[in-house]
């Protein structure tokens, strides 16, 4: 996880944080979260890439460490 608070959010952000979260295994991708300039908050998994509201720091660290445990097994 590499969370960087900014003064300007970046372009389809609306919040202040650039962030990147990563679970991925022999190579292969489980899941991403991150708010690429442009695309704004977005999840990747290995279906495919979906949109993510983002409501606050806290709650993008909790669905992730819920879609980790849920994608590796643990949960």
């Amino acid at each position: 996880m590499v969370v960087w608070q900014l003064e300007i959010p970046v372009t389809g952000s609306t919040h202040h944080y650039k962030y990147r979260l990563y679970c991925g295994y022999a190579g292969e991708c489980l899941v991403r979260y991150d708010n690429e300039s442009g695309k704004g908050d977005h999840v990747h998994y290995t279906s495919g890439e979906t949109s993510y509201k983002f409501v606050s720091l806290g709650q993008l660290i909790l669905d992730f460490q819920v879609d980790v445990e849920r994608l590796s097994g643990g949960g």
